[in-house]
């Protein structure tokens, strides 16, 4: 089986366990390097399935690594894989929880993800003008009459955001509601989300272009210390959305499927969750209205730009979107540590 991209992409995988799950994505998955953030006691062996090229990194490497800005960081939560990030020298990264196995198709074939997540990525987005027909690009499909020929060239793409079947992604109050709803629609269709349009990111399947995104693609501050958890791929996909726009670059969501296989505590995730739920109906109105000077013409000038908005528009909900914009800062000055421009 050929493995595209092979050289010129990172998997990325947080985790607090033995990787035993990493053996039924091995035929997708072994010919790429892996890069494991390991959360919680740097002390703990992490055991990794032999055969696999990878760099595990811990609390003591990232303190090492980034020295004073190393706060910045999540710890005791799955937002460190952001390090991972950072310290990537591929083009591209695909980022995967460690209890999402291999979904099969409705033909009961095994959906290689990281085959579809480069697909996504090497074709164009289109969040100028929304197509009915979904991708025009994919295979067996085009632009529908009525689309503009002058956007049908399309804009590059940043992201690509896939889904899950069986356990979805739900929020603590919709787990408790729905404790048996299981996700068992396979929607063969991948779209580009429209320019304006904010979008709930979930960082268990998702690939990007570092060199489109990358320095925005930080999981902001939670866990331990924190008042707040499980918005760290939440606030990652509000900033990218609002800079991919702003840059005139994509981002798609749809396939690939993962086989999400474990439920998180509801309750443990309501007491993480329950200032944010509050706090996002005032921060994505926050985000839809934002917008960015035209002097900010590169991600790193957008994601500074932004970290001072946040500072002046959100610091009077809580002290800690002070403390976050500070994290954000902190973030870029460690992008451009471990990625100098040439």
């Amino acid at each position: 089986m050929s493995a595209p991209l092979a050289d010129q992409l990172d998997i990325v995988i947080p985790t607090i366990r033995n990787l035993d799950f990493l053996e039924e994505w091995r035929p997708f998955f072994q010919p790429y390097h892996l890069i494991i953030v390991q959360d919680g006691d740097p002390t703990k062996k992490i055991h990794v399935p032999e055969g696999f090229d990878y760099e595990l990194y811990n609390r003591n490497d990232i303190e090492r690594i980034l020295g004073d800005k190393a706060w910045a960081i999540s710890f005791k939560d799955s937002a460190c894989r952001c390090f991972g990030f950072m310290v990537s020298k591929k083009r591209y990264i695909y980022t995967i929880d460690d209890d999402c196995f291999v979904a099969k198709d409705p033909s009961g074939k095994p959906i290689n993800v990281l085959e579809q997540h480069i697909k996504n990525l090497l074709t164009p987005s289109t969040p100028f003008f929304f197509n009915t027909l979904y991708d025009p690009y994919r295979e067996g499909a085009d632009f529908v009459r009525g689309y503009p020929f002058s956007l049908r060239e399309g804009v590059p793409t940043a992201t690509s955001h896939g889904l899950w079947l069986n356990i979805p992604d739900y929020d603590a109050p919709t787990q408790m509601v729905k404790p048996k709803e299981r996700n068992q629609r396979f929607v063969d269709a991948v779209m580009t989300i429209p320019k304006g349009t904010l979008y709930p990111m979930c960082g268990m399947n998702l690939a990007f272009d570092r060199e489109l995104i990358g320095a925005a693609m930080y999981f902001g501050l939670m866990g331990e210390g924190q008042p707040i958890g499980r918005y760290d791929d939440m606030w990652a996909g509000w900033c990218t959305k609002v800079i991919c726009d702003h840059l005139g670059v994509g981002c798609k969501t749809g396939l690939p499927y993962v086989w999400h296989s474990k439920a998180s505590n509801p309750f443990v995730n309501l007491r993480k969750e329950y200032k944010g739920i509050f706090w996002q109906e005032e921060i994505i109105p926050f985000f839809q209205n934002m917008t960015l000077s035209k002097s900010s013409t590169n991600v790193e000038e957008c994601y500074l730009e932004m970290a001072e908005l946040v500072r002046k528009g959100l610091g009077h909900i809580d002290p800690y979107f002070t403390k976050l914009a500070d994290g954000m800062v902190a973030w870029i000055e460690g992008w451009r540590l471990l990625n100098p421009k040439a």
